[in-house]
């Protein structure tokens, strides 16, 4: 009896054995998988906004004299910026700055004696933000011209923007999950699969370089503010299943 009770459990263990390899080896004919890729969009663009510093100064040992001075300055700043097509809505002046200025004085044997008081210098700083770009980096060009009427004006580079730069974004994330689901399309093909559900997307830095410069991308994003002409990028990463 105890013989055809064995007999019957080994049996059993048999067919459970049977059963379990069977269907590994099945699972391990039809692997379940992802594919994971990264795909870019990128744009060339021109900048619609231009933004334009510079300021000037004027010195005198009279501080009402000196105020009196930086006001005749900005009115023939005023003018001539008029007459070059800046308009009066894209000109913005701040507000002056006021310093002493001082030279340190000492004696015949070197020793310091303190500070001799020289004058008031003013300073008064301007900023032009405005669309028509041309024209204002043409003026940004000429201003040197103010020397002939006597004006010591410092002038900052331009510095370019895009007005336009959150639907540019959602432009590049399209273009981007677009090329990463062609690229996890040409993988599944290459490997006899079968491209599935997207599992999970992931967008990367944006970034945006000036055109034909030697500008390395940030971890942190790279915005070029220098470039009248740019170029944005994005990336996009995509998990997909595969069957």
């Amino acid at each position: 009896m105890k013989q055809y009770i064995s007999a019957i459990i080994f049996g059993i263990a048999i067919v459970i054995a049977a059963y379990l390899l069977g269907n590994a080896v099945i699972n391990r004919n039809n692997p379940q998988g992802n594919i994971s890729v990264t795909g870019l969009g990128n744009a060339d663009f021109t900048s619609d906004l231009i933004v334009w510093e510079g300021s000037f100064s004027k010195e005198s040992s009279d501080l009402k004299q000196a105020y009196k001075d930086l006001e005749a300055d900005k009115a023939v700043i005023t003018e001539y910026l008029l007459s070059k097509g800046i308009t009066r809505e894209e000109l913005v002046f701040k507000a002056v700055n006021s310093r002493n200025n001082t030279q340190s004085k000492y004696s015949s044997d070197g020793k310091y004696m303190g500070e001799e008081f020289l004058g008031y210098v003013l300073t008064q700083s301007l900023q032009i933000d405005s669309k028509n770009v041309e024209n204002t980096e043409k003026v940004s060009r000429e201003i040197t011209e103010l020397l002939n009427k006597g004006i010591q004006f410092y002038s900052q580079p331009p510095r370019y923007y895009y007005t336009k730069l959150a639907d540019l974004k959602l432009e590049m994330v399209s273009k981007a999950t677009q090329d990463a689901y062609a690229r996890a399309q040409k993988i599944a093909d290459n490997s006899g699969a079968k491209l599935g559900d997207l599992i999970t997307a992931k967008m990367g830095i944006f970034q945006i370089t000036g055109q034909n410069s030697s500008e390395d991308y940030s971890w942190g994003g790279t915005y070029n503010t220098s470039s009248k002409e740019k170029t944005a990028s994005i990336t996009m990463k995509l998990d997909y299943k595969v069957k």
